[in-house]
């Protein structure tokens, strides 16, 4: 039981919140966690379980959406057949489409933008009493913060930034403290901890970080920008003490997350901010290993790729937005470079460190893109030799440039080229991975075998240095050779062999 601010005791409500897409939105998640544990919310995993359901939805690409839609539907249908009363969609697809999404999908019974987040707690208590807000409406969020970056960070009081911790107006009486308070799944401590409004939701020994929100960048395909709005840093001593957090509670491995971590600081005065701060989060108490996301390639400057090279825990790895490498296309996407910068930008990476690990995304199917730009794409990759490569179809996304263009290649087509290089890109990381047979490598120890597991289930699984979680895989231990390893454990180790682009070690 908990007790309302008259004194009257009120049964406990419950939400489980449902998390779809990226690291950043889980990241949104666990802030939403963490303000709803502080108002009094039991946590709970399962949908099932909870009075209300929160889906924190992806509105990237077009199967994104979909698989957002599909969850919402999934969640709705079980009201009545289990505790679930409410079913609430909230995240990057709420955000986008608002309205119009809650007028094609009436099974969830609101739809919620970002500024509901500061006060989550209101709304989720008004829906399940049958008093549901309206609908979002959506806009175009780059308008809210000045155009100069160094006028955002004074300007961003009343703007919602999820992932901040930030509060809609810390000046007013109606909004929560502007000391934010520090809660555990447990529930809130008081607010004389770090300035930190998260709760975790699992017990993996790695944990996204947020340092920034938004994109300035203009790529002719991505709607990002428009819903995630203007480029905004978070502030240092926000992230450390974060991070500090984290640390407390277990976490070995940061994994630093934004729309672009390469304009990090520019609104804060300094551009060189990222690798000044670097140091700072790999000294944290707790934490061993600090990776960084996202770096856009026509950004990166000589001082970061020093420091993700020397600063001790700051693991080798680059994860670096290509996207194509015909010099021609990657103007009609609104992108700098070309193969030949590419590669350079790789040399001068590896002639720092000869074995980091080097991931990135590309699209293919691009309106007006020729078999000549294939060709050079295909001869980037074979010289690249990436560790991992996304392959992403084109497809028109609502509002972007590339939306209005001419030129665009029937949809058989752009599922012809997605299979194609999806069957290179698969053997040139296979090739890849077994180039690293007789590296020795640090091994983050994500999961161990269970009594009674099933027979797919009885390797020890972590991640080396150069594997990022989840996308990039992973490295197999056998328990036999491991006995002693626990979940967080770092364990030294030489590569053996290779299953697909996982990686099998040995003690060395």
């Amino acid at each position: 039981m908990v007790s309302t601010a008259q004194g009257t005791p009120t049964a406990q409500r419950s939400v489980a919140l449902v998390t779809l897409g990226c690291t950043r939105n889980e990241v949104d998640s666990e802030e939403l966690a963490g303000r709803l544990a502080a108002e009094g919310w039991l946590l709970v995993d399962d949908a099932d379980d909870a009075d209300v359901a929160v889906v924190n939805t992806c509105g990237f690409v077009e199967q994104a959406k979909k698989d957002s839609i599909d969850v919402l539907l999934e969640a709705s249908a079980r009201k009545g057949h289990a505790r679930t009363q409410k079913v609430v969609a909230v995240g990057c697809l709420a955000e986008r489409y608002g309205q119009q999404l809650a007028d094609e999908l009436p099974e969830a019974d609101a739809v919620l933008g970002f500024d509901s987040y500061v006060d989550m707690s209101t709304h989720l208590r008004a829906i399940l009493d049958g008093h549901a807000p309206a609908s979002h409406v959506p806009s175009d969020r780059r308008q809210l913060l000045p155009l100069s970056p160094v006028q955002r960070q004074d300007g961003s009081a009343g703007v919602a930034l999820p992932g901040h911790g930030n509060t809609a107006d810390p000046t007013s009486p109606e909004q929560p403290s502007s000391e934010p308070v520090d809660v555990t799944i447990d529930g809130p401590v008081p607010a004389s901890g770090p300035r930190v409004i998260r709760a975790r939701l699992d017990g993996r020994p790695w944990a996204p970080l947020k340092i920034a929100s938004g994109c300035d960048r203009r790529c002719a395909f991505c709607a990002i920008p428009m819903f995630r709005g203007a480029f905004v840093s978070r502030r240092p001593h926000d992230i450390i003490a974060e991070a500090r957090w984290l640390g407390e509670r277990g976490v070995k491995e940061l994994f630093l997350v934004s729309e672009n971590s390469t304009s990090y600081g520019k609104d804060l005065g300094d551009l060189g901010l990222l690798e000044k701060i670097l140091p700072d989060l790999a000294a944290v108490p707790g934490i061993e290993r600090v990776r960084v996301s996202y770096l856009q390639p026509a950004e990166i400057r000589p001082g970061l790729l020093d420091a993700m090279a020397s600063v001790p825990g700051v693991v080798p790895y680059f994860d670096i937005s290509f996207q194509h490498a015909s010099a021609p296309l990657l103007r009609s996407m609104r992108r700098f470079g070309g193969r030949e910068a590419f590669l350079g930008l790789l040399d001068e990476v590896r002639a720092r460190v000869p074995l980091a690990g080097i991931r990135s995304n590309v699209i293919v199917g691009f309106p007006g893109e020729t078999e000549a730009d294939l060709a050079e794409l295909e001869a980037f990759l074979v010289a690249a030799r990436l560790d991992v490569v996304g392959v992403f179809g084109y497809s028109d996304e609502d509002g972007t440039e590339a939306e209005s263009y001419g030129d665009k290649l029937p949809e058989d087509v752009v599922a012809e080229r997605v299979s194609r290089f999806t069957a290179l890109i698969e053997e040139l990381n296979l090739q890849r991975a077994e180039e690293r047979i007789g590296e020795h490598v640090d091994v983050l120890v994500e999961s161990v075998p269970s009594d009674g597991a099933d027979d797919d289930e009885t390797s020890v699984v972590g991640r080396a240095a150069h594997q990022g979680p989840d996308v990039d895989g992973v490295t197999l231990l056998d328990p036999a050779e491991f006995p002693d390893v626990a979940v967080g454990d770092i364990v030294r180790a030489v590569v053996t062999g290779t299953e697909g682009i996982d990686l099998l070690a040995a003690p060395c």
